[in-house]
């Protein structure tokens, strides 16, 4: 069997820590054999850089994976494509940079992982997810073994449909977006993996990694204020799939929670 670990939301420097820290030694004490991690809101809370990209990749992280945030920082569209092991969503317009999709390997057997942005409640421009997703799991199947598909979305219906409609053609299909870790974590009945949010790594003695004061006050009386990244109770949040090699379908997959 195959293991393979999808870190959640990184979010600021708290997030990046525990990443550095932890990774490499989680893989060998658990024996994992593939890291993704989606980046999206690793550089102080918003979007990721590629001093910091580089810097995930060296810590043990195989693939990064990114969101609505892919462009909020400044540059990052012209340091993107220089980044092979990072890929934006795939149903992004296609004139946008950057890699659509990673193949990461490990014992001879490779994966290919993509995201596609949720349409409910996003404000992005993006393509119908599913649609999207058929067209890349169609174009993968000669170039993996396995296919991991991340959806960074809001609404939890629209992960759940996403999950059956892939069921039988993906090994996994992971939940990004909202920071939350969900209690769904199950396979499918044709094999795929599923979960509707991974959860966030980073700070929880927060609201979603910022700090909880000046969050509530803009709840209390909508002015406007910085929500800077919080550094309390930081954890990694991550869904851990077990994947038959012979079959490229899931075996299992669980909340997996590692406190700094």
């Amino acid at each position: 069997m195959l293991k393979l670990l999808f870190i959640g939301d990184i979010v600021g420097k708290p997030g990046r820590e525990i990443v550095e820290e932890r990774v490499a030694r989680l893989r060998r004490e658990s024996e994992i054999d593939f890291v993704i991690a989606n980046g999206e809101n690793s550089a102080a809370g918003s979007g990721i850089t590629a001093a910091i990209a580089r810097s995930l990749l060296e810590s043990g992280v195989d693939a990064i994976t990114l969101g609505d945030h892919v462009w909020d920082q400044r540059g990052w569209e012209n340091e993107i494509a220089q980044l092979d092991r990072v890929c934006r969503p795939a149903n992004l317009p296609a004139s946008c940079p950057g890699w659509d999709h990673v193949v990461i390997s490990a014992r001879g057997f490779k994966v290919a992982v993509f995201t596609v942005l949720g349409r409910q409640y996003m404000n992005m421009k993006a393509e119908d997810p599913f649609l999207c997703a058929d067209r890349m799991v169609e174009r993968l199947k000669g170039q993996a073994d396995a296919i991991v598909v991340e959806i960074h979305a809001e609404a939890t219906s629209e992960k759940q449909a996403l999950g059956w409609h892939l069921d039988g053609r993906v090994t996994a299909v992971l939940g990004t977006h909202t920071h939350v870790p969900t209690a769904d974590a199950c396979v499918l009945p044709k094999g795929t993996a599923f979960m509707c949010d991974v959860g966030m790594t980073g700070p929880y003695a927060s609201v979603l990694g910022r700090e909880v004061a000046p969050v509530i006050s803009r709840f209390m009386d909508g002015m406007p204020r910085r929500f800077e990244v919080a550094t309390g109770d930081v954890r990694m949040s991550a869904a851990l799939v077990g994947i038959d090699p012979s079959m490229a379908r899931a075996t299992g997959i669980e909340l997996l929670t590692v406190r700094r």
